[in-house]
């Protein structure tokens, strides 16, 4: 488990891959464990590796007051995808872990205890789906519709849109964009999105897509419907 060596440009991709799918290093808030992850990093990421920049750059805005953020700060190496191995660690250190691995079956396996706690497991699953199946959620939802103005006519309105759309999160989902002239050569981008309103606001978003400051000038809400 983790990102490797985060000051080097092996380290920041594994970063960048972790964060195609969230907004935190852990959970749906700023934590603990996003200081720890940008304490060891030497330098933003590069704009090519957009969502790693995204990250960096929204935590960055919180280094004033990272000490009142919760939760516990654990070592570095209990955070990030735990199927990556470090591939920057020297070859004795990764061998000497490997001897350590064997040293401990943390995966042994007995056939009953197994196949009894898959059993339980379905039967759980089964209750809990009958259980949802008569009790229907009704979501709601929104339809936004966003302006995302770049700095000048030289900013790369396709790397724009490709940070925007790298914005994910629980109940966010992107629709169709467009180019819409501004002046003096300038284009915007609109782009559509549907929210489920529990989950994800404007604000959030505005403070997501803004933090590439690389790309983004501002963002407005030009319509805002509710579905």
């Amino acid at each position: 488990m983790g990102f490797g060596d985060l000051k080097t440009p092996s380290g920041i991709k594994v970063l960048n891959d972790f964060l195609s799918d969230r907004s935190y290093i852990e959970g749906h808030v700023p934590s603990q464990a996003d200081v720890a992850v940008f304490e060891a990093i030497s330098a933003p990421p590069t704009g090519d590796l957009c969502h790693a920049l995204r990250w960096f750059n929204h935590i960055k805005s919180y280094q004033s007051q990272k000490s009142s953020l919760p939760g516990v700060k654990k070592p570095l190496c209990q955070y990030g995808p735990a199927s990556v191995a470090d591939a920057t660690a020297p070859a004795g250190k990764k061998a000497d872990e490997d001897e350590d691995d064997d040293d401990v079956d943390l995966f042994g396996s007995d056939e009953e205890e197994d196949a009894e706690a898959a059993r339980l497991k379905e039967e759980r699953v089964a209750a809990y789906a009958a259980k949802k199946a008569n009790k229907p959620v009704l979501i709601a939802k929104s339809s936004i519709l966003l302006d995302v103005k770049p700095w000048d006519d030289e900013t790369d309105m396709s790397k724009l849109e490709e940070c925007v759309r790298s914005v994910q999160m629980d109940g966010l989902v992107w629709g169709q964009s467009k180019l819409l002239p501004v002046g003096y050569g300038i284009k915007k981008l609109q782009i559509n999105c549907v929210v489920e309103d529990d989950k994800v606001g404007t604000d959030i978003l505005e403070e997501h897509i803004t933090a590439f400051e690389d790309f983004v000038q501002s963002m407005d809400v030009a319509a805002f419907n509710k579905i």
